[in-house]
């Protein structure tokens, strides 16, 4: 037996229920991307409470922006997941060095691994549940 098989397909409730899981995190990406690009008052001033000058809201949106496009696109899902988690792991750094509440990217990247998993059968051949 080849190892080179491909695993089947997803089921549809489990490929819907990976979308559904998929979309809250990528919702708040993409916004928090647009308001880096935006630079609203309140962003400038949050990321300064952070200690990140004004300067660096345009790189990080770009990389934020970049990682949830190629989250969402079938064929690069699983590296954007993982550019996702190190920028996610950055954000939870971040909110524990300041001593401020953390559990929101540590959520986010849990659903988005969670949803890739229903959404992906080669995610769940590398992470089998046993019965």
């Amino acid at each position: 037996m080849s190892s080179d098989v491909p695993p089947p397909p997803s089921p549809k409730w489990m490929f819907w229920t990976g979308c559904v899981l998929s979309a809250l995190p990528v919702l708040m990406l993409l916004m928090s991307a647009s308001f880096k690009f935006l630079k609203p008052p309140e962003v400038t001033e949050g990321m300064a409470k952070f200690g990140y000058s004004e300067s660096v809201l345009l790189p990080l949106g770009i990389v934020e922006l970049t990682a949830t496009v190629l989250y969402v696109v079938p064929q690069t899902s699983v590296l954007g997941a993982i550019l996702l988690t190190g920028y996610l792991g950055g954000a939870t750094a971040t909110h524990v060095r300041i001593d401020d509440a953390f559990h929101m990217p540590i959520i986010l990247g849990v659903l988005l691994w969670l949803g890739l998993y229903f959404r992906d059968a080669r995610i769940r051949a590398l992470v089998p549940w046993r019965r």
